[in-house]
């Protein structure tokens, strides 16, 4: 069943957390989801405090971002139609740890804090499928600071293009090689030169702050270990409908 809202189309499938929930759960959930349309750069929650809405987005695409007291910044992991943003709400901390900005425009669900509580206060199926999600948030977050530390820019940029390209619909993406520096934590100079080295290479073609992935194949041989490694960990975790029912055919897997 494709459960439809409103807003051109939004429906709970478009989102890979909602889309996992049991169908008398998304009955449940339904009338306290709203859809909303999200703008670029739109801060959603800051580092530190308590959120008012829980996002699940299903076009846009969210960054959590960690900035220091000089204003420098990282991103820590990326939020689209595979998760939701908000994971404090359930996990009993009261604040975010990072701040949730907007990285591409598009649509999203989302549901007030204090409803989200109170609809998981009696656990269940909903609440597991959330904090496997988190599970595979944190396994993210760990790859990223593991890629941050030992990969080269030419390898992180790939990995966070193709991440990017993983919650959307096309092969093009909006980022200016400053926001690309902001998102990775490194200098303009180093993006500039791998993104340079990358479309010499014929995987990317870069103009006026649009970067079209010209071959994917290629770009995931060019990125580190670390992007497949983290695909892995969401699969198993928070296997999409198709791939679980078919999990469930074939049965548990063997050494």
């Amino acid at each position: 069943m494709n459960h439809t809202l409103a807003l051109g189309g939004c429906a709970l499938d478009d989102n890979q957390v909602l889309g996992a929930l049991p169908l008398d759960e998304r009955q449940r959930w339904d009338p306290y989801l709203e859809p909303v349309q999200l703008r670029s750069a739109q801060v959603l929650s800051e580092a530190g405090a308590m959120p008012a809405f829980v996002y699940f987005p299903t076009s846009a695409v969210i960054s959590l971002m960690s900035r220091t007291l000089d204003g420098d910044s990282a991103e820590l992991a990326l939020v689209g139609r595979d998760g939701v943003v908000g994971i404090a709400v359930f996990m009993g901390g009261d604040a975010m740890p990072a701040q949730a900005v907007v990285s591409c425009a598009g649509q999203a669900l989302r549901m007030r804090t204090p409803v989200l509580k109170s609809l998981l206060q009696r656990g269940g199926p909903a609440l597991g499928t959330l904090l496997r999600y988190t599970q595979a948030l944190i396994a993210n977050v760990a790859q990223t600071a593991l890629c941050n530390r030992y990969h080269s820019i030419e390898q992180q940029l790939s990995r966070r293009l193709l991440l990017g390209l993983d919650q959307r619909v096309c092969e093009e993406l909006d980022m200016t090689q400053e926001q690309a520096a902001g998102l990775l934590g490194v200098r303009r100079e180093g993006v500039t030169a791998a993104a340079l080295r990358l479309q010499r290479s014929g995987l990317i073609r870069y103009q006026r702050g649009r970067i079209r992935v010209v071959d994917r194949s290629g770009l995931e041989q060019r990125a580190c270990e670390c992007y497949a490694a983290a695909a892995r960990q969401h699969t198993r975790l928070l296997p999409r409908p198709r791939e679980a029912a078919l999990a469930a055919q074939v049965g548990p897997a063997t050494a």
